[in-house]
């Protein structure tokens, strides 16, 4: 071989951060609604008037949607999938006859060629009937091999495997690994040059697909040799390449029938021509892919939020307490009204963003990542307010409530099922971190060589000059705008409607307030911005409070406008930005009075060991067994559990 397998990288803090630095997105070649905003710009005009999808597209788009819910309704067995953690075989090869595996892969390919969406509607649809397949047809599409293919990939391997992935074969995509997250600079699977071919070494974990995948997307380390620039680059892999062993299948709390699992790699010969960009692009190559796959995600949340609302109706007028159904007492009202408001908004933001990421006018990838943490963030809070109002009955399985001669409602399963949303793709702490460097990029850019350590002094003054240029010119717009002048966006109060306009104003300062903290922020803590992670937390958390009021405005706009249940759109969007402003005011409220620093105290006595005597009384339930479980390379001693649908 030309060159010697490496040994799992060390890395220091600021490498990890560089290799994360350089594999994002350098350039806004296009304009973003919510890069604008967290720069205090209220763009209205990147979104209103609501941007509409082509007729055909809908026409295809609704076609499809039709045969998926018949098949949903009669073929698709939910409880069975829960009882027996696993996806009947039938069932996929009944999706795959159908067309799902490629909803958005082009017709050319054999693919539906659906929209983003379109798309999402229909993982909606089959998500609420069973979330394993909803997180099955996900995997396969929005962050397998069809979507890096379609955007990154050479002709021929578009037209080899994308027949393939549209018809009869499931994707996977492998990134992680038992000692690596979401710090890929530690990657340790490597792709060793060997002529004409790469010898994959190394294990994955937690491999959604992965158990039952024809296919692979891999991420791995090729080490720097002659002619081999190296780096983290992305392979196409046969999941059945003699060297593969899917050594376990994962179980969760929730998602039962997820074929999740660990992969290891043993000198799997996988052809150069399977490697899809350049060598060292593979992180940039899984960026860009999750810039629209991550509107998947919230895309099945806002189905959630849909069957949340249905039940709460239901069974909220049926059940009495002191003489009137549950749903008149206020306590519980509330939650209902959370539900349906957050529902209507959750689903503007997701129709909204989709239908930009068709159009590709904009930039997404900050609205993507938005979606992505409050779809989660929110679909968990209103999972856990059915449980709340259903009482023991939402505590209770639906097999027991059947068992017992009650409606089987699986209120708890999907609290268990969605729970994972605020980790899968990118964690609601690193969606955090990911969001705040791309909402402070455009005072990196002008000011981010005055604050790095390694700069030399004349780098640091020529970044000063640019910088006082930049706030010279930008700092005196966060002091006023439209959203001060009574009248502003004066189409949002059609006359027996509610007032929206007066909370696009609020967005308008919240935006001006937002960045001029942000921009406090930095003047105080410099360098150390980049630690305050609980601040930056709080910075995206309004920016997507913001941005979901913007899209509920605007969505009700377009609702009345097409005479589409304007009125109660109307209501529903003027409810979610009250409940909204609250949330907001509490979290600018705590960007500057919080507990952070006695947090960071109180982390460091756990760490010593300072409140060990805290932890007595109790026994530990856990088994023996390392914290991480051992990957290093080689043969594997496990039975293969590989097994693909047939």
């Amino acid at each position: 071989m030309s060159a010697t397998q490496p040994a799992q990288p060390k890395v220091t803090e600021r490498e990890a951060r560089q290799v994360a630095e350089a594999a994002r997105e350098q350039d806004w070649r296009k304009p973003s609604f919510a890069k604008e905003l967290f720069l205090g710009r209220f763009r209205l005009d990147l979104i209103h008037p609501h941007p509409m999808p082509d007729a055909e597209d809908v026409r295809r788009g609704e076609a499809f949607l039709a045969r998926l819910r018949e098949f949903c309704e009669h073929e698709i067995d939910g409880p069975r999938i829960e009882r027996e953690a696993r996806i009947p075989d039938e069932t996929v090869q009944g999706l795959k006859a159908l067309g799902a595996l490629g909803m958005k892969i082009d017709p050319k390919y054999g693919g539906l060629g659906l929209t983003q969406v379109y798309y999402n509607k229909a993982l909606a649809l089959v998500g609420s009937v069973s979330p394993a397949i909803g997180a099955l047809l996900s995997a396969h599409q929005s962050i397998g091999v069809p979507q890096p293919l379609k955007i990154f990939g050479t002709q021929e391997q578009k037209d080899t495997f994308l027949p393939r992935l549209a018809t009869t074969d499931i994707s996977a995509f492998l990134l992680t690994e038992p000692d690596v997250g979401s710090d890929p600079a530690r990657l340790a699977t490597t792709a060793v040059p060997d002529g004409e071919e790469y010898v994959l070494d190394g294990v994955k974990l937690w491999t959604t697909n992965g158990v039952v995948a024809d296919l692979l997307v891999v991420m791995a380390r090729v080490p720097r040799g002659e002619g081999h620039p190296g780096g983290i680059t992305a392979f196409v892999v046969e999941a059945g390449s003699p060297g593969i062993t899917v050594e376990h299948r994962n179980a969760f709390m929730g998602l039962r029938g997820l074929e999740n699992g660990v992969t290891r790699f043993h000198q799997v010969r996988v052809p150069a021509g399977n490697r899809i960009g350049p060598e060292g692009s593979g992180l940039k190559i899984a960026l860009t892919t999750l810039n629209t796959g991550r509107l998947s995600l919230p895309a099945m949340c806002v189905g959630a939020g849909k069957w949340c609302l249905k039940i709460a109706r239901e069974w909220s007028a049926v059940r009495e307490q002191w003489g009137r159904p549950v749903a008149r007492h206020e306590a519980v009202g509330s939650k209902i009204s959370f539900i349906a408001a957050t529902t209507f908004a959750l689903e503007a933001v997701v129709d909204l963003a989709s239908q930009m990421a068709d159009e590709d006018r904009n930039d997404i990838r900050i609205e993507a990542a938005l979606a992505k943490l409050y779809g989660s963030e929110m679909a968990c809070l209103m999972a856990d307010e059915l449980v709340q109002i259903r009482g023991g009955r939402g505590f209770e399985t639906a097999e027991s409530l059947a068992a017992r001669g009650e409606r089987a409602v699986p209120a708890e399963q999907l609290l268990r099922d969605l729970r994972i949303n605020r980790i899968f793709e990118g964690s609601t702490e690193i969606m955090h971190l990911l969001i705040a460097r791309e909402a402070v990029d455009a005072h990196l850019s002008v000011a981010g060589d005055l604050i790095d350590p390694d700069k030399a002094l004349a780098d640091k003054a020529k970044a000063g000059a640019r910088a006082a240029g930049f706030y010279a010119r930008w700092l005196p717009k966060l002091a006023a705008g439209p959203g001060q002048v009574p009248g502003t966006y004066r189409e949002f109060h059609p006359a027996g409607h509610p007032d929206l306009a007066t909370h696009l104003r609020y967005v308008e300062r919240g935006a001006r307030k937002l960045a001029r903290s942000t921009f406090y922020a930095m003047s105080r803590w410099q360098g150390r911005m980049e630690t305050k992670q609980g601040f930056l937390g709080r910075i995206v958390d309004i920016g997507a409070e913001l941005f979901a009021m913007s899209a509920a405005c605007v969505r009700a706009e377009h609702l009345r406008a097409t005479g589409d249940h304007g009125r109660e759109a109307y209501q529903l969007a003027d409810a979610f930005c009250r409940q909204s402003r609250l949330r907001v005011e509490e979290l600018f409220g705590r960007l500057w009075s919080n507990t952070d620093d006695l947090d960071r105290k109180v982390v460091s006595g756990v760490l010593q060991g300072t409140y060990t005597w805290l932890e007595e009384g109790v026994l530990d339930p856990s088994g023996d067994g390392p914290w991480i479980a051992d990957a290093a390379p080689g043969p594997s001693r496990h039975k293969n559990v590989h097994r693909p649908f047939r």
